[in-house]
């Protein structure tokens, strides 16, 4: 492969981490084996305390670590990596991730393929096979917001009536526009980039691609993603509610709210973020004081409940 420090490469590879050391070794082992473009892999360390950047300098010369004192979270993170990218595009690639059957030069050959696109993603897979639908989402709609904060999303998972934002977890089978395409798997080019202004700093962490893609329709640009660039995808699986991490997201999804929805819906579009959180901790309130199966969701329960509380943070 053509990836030396003096070839001018085709495409840097960004990659932010923050305590993955051995995720973020298997997903660089993974892009050295499986890409053979002409590429460079920058590896924003985000202040790590797990020996990640030592760990990549030893068994992974040619990489670029750079380690941070503090975390900046993945959005401003990838502001970090600019400056020592060579390359006129930009390969976005989570550290939880691991590249199979040359997916990062499938993604280069489908943006020559779709120039119009603007954006290029991939189709994304959990360790086991199955299909991760988070490599694109559609936009949030009231309707969507509703299904969400009801819970109608989680009664009739993959429905495309109800799961609205996931595409109805429709198989990423084909080659498709997408409303937002996901940062784990990312490519734009630089000049595209430049433009866009790049990722915004308001959005530290969760919803920095999203508003992205939507600024990039907006100047007429289509997103895009293929089958045929597939990669695992190990975030998103199944885990225990977090407080800090969902207010997070709440705090993204009405920041988005703010700037995509017209004045006369936004007061109705956020008031589904508060009700989100309720709805799960009531449900799950109910759930978890059943004498049979309740211990299992008591904890659920109160995660729920200390982000409803913290509701005034989005």
């Amino acid at each position: 492969m053509s990836n030396e420090p003096s070839a001018s490469p085709e495409f840097s590879i960004i990659i932010v981490s923050y305590n993955t050391r051995d995720m973020t070794l298997a997903c660089l082992s993974s892009v050295y084996s499986q890409t053979h473009g002409n590429f460079e892999v920058i590896v924003v360390d985000n202040a790590s305390t797990d020996g990640s950047a030592e760990a990549i300098r030893r068994e992974f010369p040619e990489a670029t670590p750079i380690a941070e004192n503090v975390n900046h979270g993945p959005g401003p993170a990838h502001h970090v990596a600019l400056p020592h990218c060579r390359a006129p595009w930009l390969l976005l690639l989570n550290p939880d991730t691991v590249v199979l059957d040359g997916a990062l030069d499938e993604l280069m050959a489908f943006s020559r393929q779709r120039p119009e696109a603007g954006i290029w993603g991939g189709r994304t897979l959990y360790a086991d096979g199955r299909l991760n639908p988070a490599s694109c989402r559609h936009r949030q709609t009231p309707w969507s917001l509703f299904c969400r904060a009801s819970g109608l999303a989680v009664i009739f998972p993959s429905s495309p009536f109800s799961d609205v934002e996931n595409y109805g977890c429709r198989q990423r089978d084909d080659v498709r526009e997408a409303d937002s395409v996901s940062g784990c798997f990312f490519l734009i080019s630089r000049k595209i980039r430049d433009d866009l202004c790049g990722f915004d700093p308001v959005f530290a962490m969760y919803g920095e691609e999203a508003d992205l893609c939507l600024r990039a329709a907006k100047i007429g640009l289509r997103p895009a993603i293929t089958p045929y660039a597939t990669i695992i995808h190990h975030g998103g699986a199944s885990e225990k509610i977090r407080a800090d991490k969902l207010v997070r997201l709440l705090r993204a999804k009405a920041e988005l709210i703010k700037r995509q929805f017209a004045p006369h819906a936004r007061g109705l579009g956020l008031l589904f973020p508060t009700l989100w959180p309720l709805s799960r901790y009531v449900a799950l309130s109910f759930v978890s004081r059943l004498p049979t199966i309740g211990r299992q969701y008591r904890e659920s329960a109160l995660g729920w409940q200390a982000v409803w509380r913290r509701r005034a943070e989005w």
